[in-house]
């Protein structure tokens, strides 16, 4: 380890008195801004086909530095922690200021809650302990199943410092520990193949995600899925009552409904939920909140990368719209308070209202209860990838899992199955929703204008009537 975690500055040649003079100097008649430095390192080991594939290590330091005047913003970031660097992007951000006379913003609220481990999840395992797991998780799965025709198992870690240096002198740090592990199997039968995945990580070690039955767990989930796929149907197109399974189904909440809640699409009235503030969403009994105070999750954050610490925002309650996902300048301009969704993927990267772990309350139905009410329908146990227009709304999300319900019964897994419809429009439709809240397994990447942050998502089962299933077989 290179870098003591609260020591950023320190150990640069930028210290701490040249910094703050530099910072108070570029943030002068600035309504907002702040120093944000960062030291990271990340690790990752792919396995594939029976051998070690690649496998790298990197370590990166850097700031950036963000002068806000009304809606404008001055930014700019260097990948060393020096007084020249420093100076030289004060000069480039204080242009923002022309002819803008503004009172700083206050700084955030401090906080001493600390949601994760400070130890970096590089150190253990040893890396020849890695390259073994892998090379267990590879044999396991080839022994599972003469089908099995390829197995990709991959970890990757990181280790990251955060030092936000506001104009006032306050300073605010955090460290944030992430991993992840994931399983890929791709099966064969005759001229058919198909493919299975299984993945899981969050803001903490190695450790509860390495142990013989959890990544045995993922093979055999993976595994499964490849499995079912292999013996899938064409799947039917029309309009069908969907009933969506728990946990990772959250990611069409996600996308579909969560980034219209961010707060800069409803400043400038480019989401379908813009003005309906205080109206009904979504029907009776859809509660939908953004935690980023859970936990060891991937997608929590003790502060947000403005300072501020996060927590539990309602954004829909019992289908009322009541709250958006907040960063400090749209909050501002918006005549709120900062929720803690001020984020940004890293040192060279400008913050803006993200989600961190989004998900909707469970209900009162159990799942066989809604596999029961639907005469002929399908049943959307997982999902792949998807597109989403935030001004309309409309969606498009692909199944990796799912089933045609027929006569109140689980029938044949088919393939190939699309959800179509509008975020919106599809919340109103929901008519029972599960007692069997789940969070996903922490696997969630969310990117928006061209930046990338772990996010967690997760839901209850539900059903939601007349979607539209796009398919391969009218």
């Amino acid at each position: 380890m290179s870098v003591h975690p609260v020591d950023l500055l320190a150990t640069s040649a930028l210290d701490l008195t040249t910094a703050e003079k530099l910072v108070r100097q570029a943030l002068q008649g600035a309504d907002d801004g702040e120093l944000y430095l960062q030291y990271n390192e990340s690790e990752g080991l792919v396995f594939d086909n029976g051998r070690l594939k690649s496998s790298s290590f990197s370590s990166s330091e850097g700031f950036g530095l963000r002068a806000v005047s009304g809606e404008a913003t001055g930014y700019a970031h260097a990948g060393e922690l020096t007084p020249a660097a420093l100076q030289r992007a004060a000069d480039a951000v204080s242009s923002v200021k022309a002819g803008h006379i503004g009172t700083l913003a206050i700084s955030p609220s401090g906080s001493n809650r600390q949601l994760y481990s400070e130890q970096s999840p590089l150190l253990q395992p040893t890396f020849a302990q890695k390259v073994a797991l892998l090379e267990q998780i590879d044999a396991y799965a080839r022994a599972k199943d003469p089908r099995v025709k390829q197995v990709t198992a991959a970890i990757h870690g990181s280790w990251s410092c955060i030092d936000i240096l506001r104009p006032d002198g306050q300073r605010i740090r955090d460290v944030r520990p992430l991993v992840r592990v994931n399983i890929s199997v791709v099966v064969g039968s005759g001229d058919r193949q198909e493919a299975g995945s299984y993945g899981m990580g969050g803001r903490e070690g190695f450790a509860s995600f390495i142990t013989t039955q959890r990544w045995q767990h993922g093979v055999d989930e993976a595994l499964r899925q490849a499995l079912v796929n292999l013996e899938a149907v064409a799947a039917p197109a029309g309009t069908f009552d969907v009933v969506l399974g728990n946990g990772w189904n959250g990611v069409l909440l996600h996308e579909a409904v969560g980034h219209g809640l961010e707060g800069d699409f409803n400043r400038k009235k480019t989401s379908a939920f813009a003005g309906l503030m205080g109206e009904r969403v979504a029907a009776k009994g859809v509660t939908i909140v953004d935690d980023g105070t859970l936990p060891d999750l991937r997608g929590s954050l003790s502060v947000d990368d403005e300072g501020t610490p996060t927590q539990r925002t309602t954004l829909i309650e019992n289908g009322i719209l009541v709250g958006y996902m907040q960063d400090r300048q749209n909050a501002r301009l918006m005549g709120e308070k900062s929720t803690g969704n001020g984020r940004r993927e890293s040192y060279a990267h400008e913050p803006m209202p993200r989600m961190t772990n989004t998900y909707m309350l469970g209900g009162e139905h159990c799942p066989d209860e809604m596999i029961a009410s639907v005469k002929d329908g399908i049943y959307a146990v997982s999902f792949g990838g998807g597109q989403v227009d935030i001004t309309s709304g409309k969606f498009v999300f692909n199944c990796t899992e799912a089933y045609r319900i027929e006569n109140g019964k689980i029938g044949a897994p088919v393939k190939g199955a699309m959800l179509i419809g509008n975020g919106p429009d599809a919340l109103t439709r929901v008519s029972m929703i599960g007692n069997d809240m789940k969070l996903d397994d922490g696997i969630g990447t969310c990117g928006k204008a061209g930046q990338s942050v772990p996010v967690g998502v997760g839901q209850p089962s539900m059903r939601i009537n007349e979607m539209t299933v796009g398919g391969t077989k009218a």
